[in-house]
């Protein structure tokens, strides 16, 4: 799809309306049980772009202007804003393409139980149950190589 032309005059402010961020790519269960809590609290959201774990946080920039989104502190902003391209803006009309995108703890104790719950090699239960058989298989092999 080919972006339309994007001018700064046109634009809403969208990207000063929150702040993303990179978090480790979670492992286990608790990894994304800590990411759950996250999304226990307001204006806090969490995607996958790239195979790479976000958290996103809501929370307007103090230096957009209220009555034409513009940015008050343009000459003197940040550096990261300065390098911001306009064929990446949201004003372009494309829509995220995140891999995964999680709104609320809900979403995530779902994933969560699908993830580890349904698979039983990462199930705590199942987890046992092969600690067993590898410990069964390692008396097995002392008892050959006794013999």
């Amino acid at each position: 799809m080919a972006f339309e032309k994007v001018t700064c005059g046109d634009c809403k402010g969208l990207c000063c309306r929150y702040v993303a961020l990179p978090l480790e790519n979670p492992e286990d269960r608790e990894d994304f049980d800590d990411i759950r809590w996250y999304l226990c609290h307001e204006n806090i959201t969490v995607f996958v772009e790239d195979d790479e774990w976000y958290i996103n946080i809501k929370n307007k920039c103090r230096h957009l202007n209220e009555k034409n989104n513009q940015c008050k502190i343009y000459d003197k902003r940040p550096k990261i804003c300065r390098g911001y391209e306009t064929e990446d803006c949201e004003l372009a009309g494309e829509e995220y393409d995140y891999e995964l995108h999680f709104t609320n703890d809900k979403q995530m104790e779902e994933y969560i139980r699908i993830k580890f719950d349904n698979n039983k090699n990462h199930h705590p239960a199942g987890e046992k149950k092969a600690k067993k058989s590898k410990a069964k298989a390692k008396k097995k092999k002392r008892a050959a190589k006794k013999t």
